[in-house]
C-alpha cells in the first residue's frame, strides 16, 4: 500500500476510548464490585486503589493518570485521597472524571467533626464542579451534584447481589431461627450494617431497635442485629438481660450468608436522620431488604414517600437517636401484627428501581455520551 494511503487510514482511524475506574474504599470493596459492574459495557480498566495507604495511593494514582492519560476516569466514593488526585489531574493534565457517590459528603463529615465538615463541604463542591459527570445512588444526590455545578448526571441506586427463591428463603428462615432459638411466631425486627459508634450523638445502627424494645413488655417481639464494629459491645451492654433472649447481635457474617439472616427477619429497620445526611440517602441495604420482601420501618424521609408506599411504615422523629423516634418505634413494635406484615409482603414486588441490567445499560450509555463529548472537545481544541 502506498505511504500516502497509509497516512490517510491513520488519520481517519477512530481514537480508542480508555476508561479507568477505581473505588476510594479499595479495590476489594463492595464499591469496587459495584463500579466494575456498572462499567462492564465500557471496556473499563479497574485501578487497584489501596484505601489503607491513602497518601501513597494518592501519589501513585496521580502518577498513573499522568502517564496513562485515560479519556475518562470514574471514581466510586468521595474519599479525599482519590478525589484530590482526580481534581489535580483535571487541572494539570486536563483529565476528565466522573464521581459516583451515595452520601452527601459535607453534612456526613460534619456529623462527626463539625469544623472539618466545613472543609469537606468545600471539597465536595469543587469535586462536583470540576467533574464531567456524576452518578448518584439516589436522585436527591444527583440533584445535589447538579446544583453544585456538575454538567451531567444520572442515578444508579444499586441492586441486590443475590437471587433466592421463596423456598430457599423459607428454609433459611427456619435454619437461622432454630440456630438462634427464635420461635417461628416471634416478630423479628432486624438491621444489617456496620456498627460504628458515633460518640457525638451516642448511636450506631441497631441502637434504635435495642432502646425501643427495652420500652415494651411484649414477649413475642425480638430484634436481630447483623454487623460488626466498636458499637456492638455497647449494644450488648445496653440490652442487659434481654441479650440472646429478645436481642440478638450476631456480628459479621459472610456476604453470601446475609440473605439467610434477612429471611429470619419480619421487618427491616432503616434508621436515617431527617437532615442533610439522611434526606439524601437510600442506604445500600434497601435493595436487599426489598428483594427479601422485608417491609421497612423508617422515618419521614423523602425516600419513604417517593418509593412504593407498600415498602414502608413511617414513624415520627428527626433522627434514630432522638427520643421521639425511639418512642414511635416502640409504639409501632407494641401494635404491629403478623397480619399487618403479611399484607405488606403480599404487595411487595421486584420493580424497576433496583434492576441491575437496566442500571448497567444506562450507565454504559451515559459514559458513551460523555466520551463522545470529550472527543468533540478534543477535535475542536
Amino acid at each position: 500500500m502506498p505511504e500516502t494511503a497509509m497516512s490517510m487510514d491513520a488519520a481517519v482511524k477512530p481514537h480508542r476510548k480508555k476508561v479507568l475506574g477505581f473505588a476510594t474504599q479499595g479495590s476489594q470493596s463492595n464499591d469496587a464490585v459495584r463500579l466494575s459492574m456498572l462499567l462492564s459495557t465500557t471496556g473499563v480498566e479497574m485501578y487497584p486503589f489501596e484505601k489503607s495507604r491513602r497518601m501513597q495511593s494518592f501519589r501513585k494514582l496521580l502518577k498513573h493518570l499522568k502517564t496513562s492519560r485515560p479519556d475518562l476516569v470514574v471514581m466510586e466514593g468521595t474519599g479525599i485521597a482519590g478525589g484530590l488526585a482526580v481534581i489535580l489531574a483535571r487541572v494539570l493534565f486536563g483529565t476528565r472524571y466522573v464521581v459516583s457517590s451515595g452520601d452527601a459528603v459535607g453534612p456526613f463529615v460534619r456529623m462527626f467533626h463539625p469544623v472539618i465538615g466545613i472543609l469537606f463541604a468545600a471539597y465536595e463542591r469543587i469535586l462536583y464542579r470540576l467533574g464531567a459527570g456524576f452518578i448518584g445512588w439516589t436522585p436527591y444526590l444527583t440533584g445535589r451534584a447538579l446544583t453544585f455545578g456538575c454538567r451531567r448526571a444520572m442515578t444508579a441506586p444499586g441492586w441486590a447481589p443475590f437471587v433466592r427463591t421463596s423456598q430457599e428463603m423459607n428454609q433459611a428462615r427456619e435454619t437461622v431461627r432454630q440456630r438462634l432459638g427464635i420461635s417461628d411466631d416471634t416478630i423479628v425486627f432486624g438491621i444489617v450494617g456496620s456498627l460504628d459508634w458515633n460518640e457525638r450523638v451516642g448511636y450506631c445502627y441497631g441502637a434504635e431497635l435495642v432502646r425501643a424494645i427495652l420500652k415494651i413488655s411484649r414477649p413475642d417481639v425480638a430484634i436481630l442485629v447483623v454487623g460488626e464494629g466498636d458499637g456492638r459491645h455497647l449494644l450488648e451492654e445496653m440490652a442487659g438481660d434481654s441479650l440472646n433472649q429478645q436481642v440478638f447481635c450476631v456480628g459479621r457474617v459472610a456476604r453470601d450468608e446475609v440473605p439467610n439472616y434477612l429471611a429470619a427477619m419480619d421487618v427491616a429497620s432503616l434508621p436515617q436522620s431527617v437532615d442533610g445526611v439522611g434526606n439524601f440517602r437510600y442506604t445500600t441495604k434497601i435493595s436487599e431488604y426489598t428483594a427479601a420482601k422485608l417491609p421497612i420501618v423508617t422515618g419521614q424521609l423523602p425516600m419513604a414517600y417517593d418509593l412504593p408506599i407498600e415498602w414502608f411504615w413511617r414513624i415520627s422523629g428527626a433522627s434514630p437517636w432522638n427520643e421521639r423516634y425511639i418512642q414511635s418505634l416502640a409504639d409501632f413494635m407494641n401494635h404491629v401484627t403478623q397480619d399487618d406484615i403479611a399484607r405488606k409482603r403480599q404487595k411487595m414486588r421486584d420493580g424497576e428501581f433496583f434492576h441491575k441490567e437496566g442500571q448497567i445499560h444506562s450507565t454504559g450509555e451515559f459514559i458513551a455520551n460523555l466520551l463522545d463529548e470529550i472527543e468533540v472537545d478534543r477535535q475542536n481544541s
